[in-house]
């Protein structure tokens, strides 16, 4: 798992300048909802970077999720996105 969430980490960087990241893992709390699966994540981005505060909300969201469009089909299933200041 610490090794896929490196690999997030990764694309990110790759594309657009960061100062900070942290990904947590609430997969745990979605155990019992109907679509709950073990093999997808719920996790949560808190991502710290002044390109993305120039943006609008939206669309430094947007870019983020694409940035990770094939994680979203294939290994996570909900991402809450937090830009920091």
């Amino acid at each position: 798992m610490k090794n896929y969430f490196d690999e997030i980490c990764k694309k990110i960087k790759k594309e657009i300048e960061i100062e900070d990241i942290k990904i947590v893992d609430n997969s745990h709390k979605h155990k019992k909802h109907k679509f709950y699966s073990s093999e997808k994540f719920h996790l949560q981005l808190n991502i710290k970077s002044i390109y993305l505060n120039s943006l609008s909300r939206v669309s430094a969201q947007k870019i983020i999720m694409k940035i990770l469009r094939n994680d979203l089909k294939t290994k996570i299933h909900a991402l809450e996105i937090r830009i920091e200041k």
